[in-house]
């Protein structure tokens, strides 16, 4: 494949996955395959995806502060938990078969995809948030293992996550966004350093990736978090589905 086409398709890969992410998550079921279907070794395709989820998820923290939504100290704390995890995750993402992983990746590319078609709209009231005591213990257990998973694969964690914030800690679907991108970030710095340590990243195609993705990330943060979600939708199931069966079958 020619160098700009390949340029090209990650920039538009990027700009969607940094869109996707920011508004709900599921980026990396479109990112991760592309890179593997561009030849990358999957432990090194896994690595590489990482230097997007990183710089989208600064990028997207910059933008929901730039409108003033926040919830620190409580997502510092969830990202250190998280941060720990992932640390575990990637360790078992590194030592595991190429095989094994394209299959493990198509199955839950096609679980996410039930989550999206399945899962009830997501609640955004006027509850009292429940961001200490025993509700942060929670959270900190719970984000614990969530970081195991984001440091195996990551791909659709973005559904977890929002689901727990706003189901277990009652936070808005504008604050569960602005908490995400913050630990993800924290989180992903961890597996990030391990995967660059054992030498699966590879900076120049995983930079190419993050301009795109930073880009997405910067406007979908700035703007409503509902704004083309159904589209979305549509896309990521057609997209989810074929990429599944390609990974599973060839």
């Amino acid at each position: 494949m020619d160098d700009l086409i390949r340029y090209g398709i990650l920039l538009l890969a990027g700009l969607a996955a940094g869109i996707i992410n920011t508004l709900a998550g599921g980026g990396s079921l479109l990112t991760l395959p592309v890179f593997i279907f561009m030849g990358l070794p999957p432990h090194v395709a896994n690595g590489t995806n990482r230097i997007g989820i990183v710089i989208q998820a600064l990028v997207g923290t910059a933008g929901y502060r730039s409108k003033g939504v926040s919830t620190y100290p409580f997502n510092v704390y969830l990202g250190i938990a998280a941060f720990f995890g992932s640390l575990i995750g990637a360790q078992i993402a590194m030592d595991i078969r190429g095989d094994l992983f394209n299959r493990i990746l198509a199955i839950i590319m096609l679980i996410v995809v039930a989550i999206i078609v399945l899962k009830p709209k997501t609640n955004d009231t006027s509850l009292p948030e429940r961001l200490t005591g025993k509700y942060l213990v929670y959270a900190i257990i719970g984000f614990f293992f969530i970081g195991i998973y984001g440091g195996f694969i990551n791909a659709g964690i973005g559904f977890i996550i929002m689901l727990f914030l706003n189901n277990v800690n009652r936070l808005s679907l504008i604050k569960t966004n602005a908490t995400k991108v913050v630990l993800v970030f924290i989180y992903t710095l961890g597996a990030l350093a391990l995967f660059a340590w054992n030498d699966a990243v590879d900076w120049g195609l995983g930079l190419v990736l993050a301009a795109g993705s930073s880009l997405g990330a910067w406007w979908s943060s700035r703007w409503s978090v509902d704004k083309g979600e159904g589209v979305i939708k549509i896309a990521m199931i057609v997209m989810v589905t074929a990429m599944s069966i390609k990974l599973w079958f060839f």
